[in-house]
């Protein structure tokens, strides 16, 4: 009986390694995960350029906008 038990346990270990996916699955998953970890990086790159961008832009605007404010105050004389 301990036998046919030990035979039994050897096939499901067999059967079980088997069911696994074959190498051609194996290399379509590493190539469809490297192409997401591409992907998600590139996102990540475009948000941080297109923050960049938006404080440059932000702080061009307060720039303009102070001045333009301290003229209308005339506490900056504008030469003609």
């Amino acid at each position: 009986m301990k036998k046919l038990f030990a035979l039994l346990v050897v096939a499901g270990m067999v059967s079980f390694v088997a069911c696994g996916p074959s190498a051609e699955k194996k290399a379509e998953q590493a190539k469809a995960d490297s192409t997401r970890i591409a992907d998600s990086l590139n996102k990540v790159q475009m948000d941080a350029q297109r923050l960049t961008d938006s404080v440059k832009m932000a702080d061009s605007v307060a720039k303009v906008t102070a001045h333009a404010d301290s003229i209308a105050k005339g506490l900056i004389k504008v030469k003609k």
